[in-house]
């Protein structure tokens, strides 16, 4: 084993489960073991928030100014680690270690997001009569819960932790099982950085701590990111106990390619887009739309496919079964009589036999309710479906119960506004195969992609992790009253 059995960290300490049951981590790069995660019981969820509780009064009374020095130190300690942090992601989840990486590097965007927050909360204050004010402050809300998922174990729990932490909550949380190293470093850099014990507290764990999460009484807010299966159930459960709750569920995004679509660009656009970190990202391409003739431009997107190589420029999906599961996708969709332009089943590496790889995979001529055009794959896999005009294109992106993403390859403008009005996504893309809105936008989707209100990162976490105060005051009797005062 790699590395030292994972444990929960509780009250500013690494600590032992009270459960004895326990899961290997295995690297999907190789198939070697790297450690062991507990499968927590409700009682080290229990501990767990009554630290958080407790660190509570003193955080949140401290002024935010000094609150945010933490993570302007966690900054600097994010860029001095990002080598050793990007190594640990990349062994932990099997993504090439350029996009290991680049997530990284968007943990530190994501913490200098949270240094703003002291201007960007500063709350407003008017004279509303004589001698009478109004003022509006932005109160935390207590211990919260974060739920996050295998495909970015950094970079996700970087969309709660440093913007609810900093507005003056105290956090759980509950990484995904699959990969549970990157979160524990970075309870050790926040640590260094100087955040109090109690503050920030992680409980490792499977469908027994979700369930807890959503039924504590002491936890007041839940955010989730997930497939839209468990999205779903978590924010029942968390809303019937009556929690706040912001769950993210999966995505089927549509790449709609117009024939006057710039071939290079498009196809480079499409093949990273269908390919990142093994299409394992909820922002992936997975549906193409070809409206009219582009076979040149498909033509170019096999080239580009060709290019991408399983352990090279290709990460690992997560396990043995993922990659079953996407394989057999790929077969359903040839029995029903699409066409593998790019076949990726099978994928071996050399010296990495017991890796878990699948290759690009490009299937053409897909019909609409064929599998792989409905349901979310998460593997480097495109599925391209056929039109002749733009509203049939439309009417498959919206048709699909999914709204995270969607993206149109056009030189006319008058064509990409139109589409940009119509698709039903909370994340529009022109030209663009992965569109992520960059800090302060903030990022989320629509329909079966999102479920609460307002969205998880940027300005719109704000409300989220808050709770208004509205107050009023007079000092002046000797002021004129009026209906006002």
């Amino acid at each position: 084993m790699k590395y030292n059995p994972v444990l929960n960290f509780i009250d500013g300490e690494f600590t032992d489960s009270s459960s004895t049951r326990k899961i290997e981590v295995i690297s999907p790069v190789d198939g070697e073991l790297l450690s062991t995660v507990p499968m927590s019981s409700k009682i080290d969820l229990q501990n767990a928030v009554k630290s958080a509780k407790n660190a509570f009064p003193a955080w949140s009374r401290m002024p935010i100014k000094e609150r945010v020095q933490v993570f302007f130190r966690f900054k600097t300690l994010l860029e001095n680690n990002l080598n050793s942090l990007a190594q640990l992601c990349s062994e932990e989840n099997g993504k090439t270690l350029g996009e290991s990486i680049a997530e990284i590097e968007k943990c530190i965007e994501l913490t200098e997001f949270a240094t703003s927050l002291p201007q960007l909360v500063a709350g407003e204050i008017m004279e509303v009569s004589k001698g009478v004010e109004c003022r509006t402050e932005h109160a935390p809300l207590g211990v919260v819960a974060s739920i996050v998922p295998f495909n970015f174990p950094a970079m996700v729990p970087c969309w709660t932790i440093p913007n609810a932490i900093v507005l003056g909550n105290c956090m759980i949380l509950k990484p995904s099982e699959k990969v549970p190293l990157c979160s524990g470093r970075i309870a050790e850099l926040l640590k260094v950085a100087g955040l109090p014990n109690g503050v920030f507290n992680i409980v490792h764990g499977d469908v027994e701590i979700v369930e807890a999460i959503c039924d504590h009484p002491d936890i007041q807010a839940v955010s989730f990111v997930g497939s839209t299966k468990i999205a779903k159930i978590v924010y029942q459960r968390a809303t019937h106990n009556f929690k706040r709750c912001l769950a993210l569920g999966g995505a089927k995004n549509h790449l709609m390619v117009l024939p006057d679509a710039i071939p290079g660009m498009t196809a480079q656009n499409v093949a990273a887009s269908m390919s990142g970190c093994a299409g394992q990202r909820c922002m992936a391409a997975s549906a193409m739309v070809a409206v009219g003739d582009v076979d040149p431009i498909i033509d170019k997107i096999c080239e580009e496919a060709r290019k991408i190589v399983p352990g090279k420029n290709l990460g690992a999906v997560i396990n043995k079964a993922s990659k079953e599961r996407i394989e057999h996708y790929i077969s359903e969709a040839e029995k029903q009589g699409a066409k593998i332009l790019v076949d990726g089943r099978n994928a071996k590496v050399d010296g990495k036999e017991n890796g878990t790889y699948v290759g690009p995979t490009v299937i053409d001529y897909v019909k609409p309710d064929m599998a792989v055009a409905k349901e979310e794959i998460f593997g480097p896999v495109i599925s391209i479906m056929r039109t002749k005009t733009v509203d049939e294109a439309l009417a498959i992106e919206n048709a699909n119960p999914y709204g995270n993403a969607a993206s149109v390859f056009t030189q006319n403008g008058g064509a990409a506004r139109y589409i940009m009005e119509r698709a039903s996504a909370g994340m529009i893309g022109v030209n663009v195969g992965v569109p992520v809105p960059r800090e302060p936008f903030p990022f989320g989707g629509w329909n079966d992609s999102k479920f609460g209100v307002g969205d998880i990162t940027g300005k719109s976490s704000i409300e989220f992790w808050t709770k208004l105060k509205k107050s009023t005051t007079k000092w002046n009797p000797e002021a004129g009253v009026n209906w006002m005062s």
